[in-house]
């Protein structure tokens, strides 16, 4: 796949199949879709290509909204190549775009400037200033600039419509093995390792603090989780702690910590990534220091057991 942000960076551009969208999350859905688009590229003969957007549309038009996203920029992406598509066409969101009608926008942007010849649209995807237009708009007004719109077909998981909220709303639960048979893939945080209280040290359960790299993605529910740690190019078993320390009176501070099974270098400064595989329990105050220690030695039993499958 061929990541692009200008027309130029197309050679001998005749025409192009697309579907276009924020994606976030790159969800079972979203590869619905984006299979589908591809096989009606091939059906047509021509390039395949997914248009995107580097930042939520909705940040631009509003300064201070902080969106909850499930993959950062370079995430999506990564996705989204994996998905057997020739181009992903990159826009910058801008003022300007946002006040185009969807005509507008179909006309002079996507058939014009980026040649698209097909469009694939999600059966509930809207665009253009105020989305006042419907499907049947959308394809008139492609016919009328030589570019066939089509309606993609509806995707649900049982009774389940996927979709990026449905994903939210299942992490901000802690539900993050059901999460990840929507995404069809652990969801994942990353960022870079920075000094704690090394409490847990002293506990004989050291943990790597975590500062993630992506301000606007999405933290799961305070609990403990069995994940998958990802360290200088190695994978790992790990326990993590999303939470504010009851037992030690931290305060309303959340903290992300993971302890690595089975690991004792020093690691401070370095880049992190966790999968969450399985939700553990709650967050828990304990009377004693003691007991936290006990319930850790029960935690890390319990998480070896989960991930012993998952090598």
């Amino acid at each position: 796949m061929i990541v692009v942000r200008n027309i130029e960076e197309i050679k001998n551009n005749s025409g192009l199949a697309a579907t276009i969208g924020f994606f976030d999350g790159v969800h079972q859905g979203h590869r619905f879709l984006i299979a589908e688009m591809g096989e009606m590229a091939r059906k047509m003969h021509l390039p395949s290509a997914v248009i995107t957007f580097a930042q939520h549309p909705r940040k631009v038009l509003q300064a201070d909204f902080q969106p909850k996203l499930l993959n950062s920029f370079d995430e999506k992406i990564a996705e989204i190549s994996t998905l057997g598509v020739d181009y992903c066409i990159v826009l910058d969101f801008t003022i300007g775009l946002s006040r185009l009608t969807a005509k507008e926008f179909l006309t002079s942007v996507l058939s014009q400037q980026w040649k698209v010849k097909a469009l694939l649209i999600g059966y509930d995807h809207r665009f253009g200033r105020d989305r006042m237009d419907d499907f049947k708009q959308y394809r008139a007004y492609g016919q009328a600039c030589g570019m066939e719109v089509i309606e993609a077909s509806r995707f649900k998981v049982g009774d389940v419509t996927v979709s990026s909220s449905e994903i939210r709303r299942l992490l901000m639960r802690g539900w993050v093995e059901e999460a990840a048979k929507l995404l069809t893939y652990p969801y994942q945080l990353k960022g870079h390792i920075v000094g704690g209280h090394k409490i847990g040290r002293n506990l004989g359960f050291p943990t790597a603090n975590m500062r993630i790299d992506e301000p606007y993605k999405v933290i799961p529910a305070i609990g403990v989780y069995a994940v998958r740690a990802y360290l200088r190019g190695e994978k790992y078993k790990g326990m993590l702690y999303i939470g504010n320390r009851p037992t030690l009176n931290n305060g309303d501070d959340i903290t992300m910590e993971v302890h690595i099974l089975d690991f004792s270098d020093d690691i401070y400064t370095n880049e992190l990534t966790v999968s969450f595989i399985y939700y553990v329990r709650d967050d828990v105050r304990f009377n004693s220091l003691e007991e936290l220690k006990a319930q850790l030695v029960r935690d890390r039993e319990t998480i070896q057991s989960l991930l012993k499958n998952e090598d």
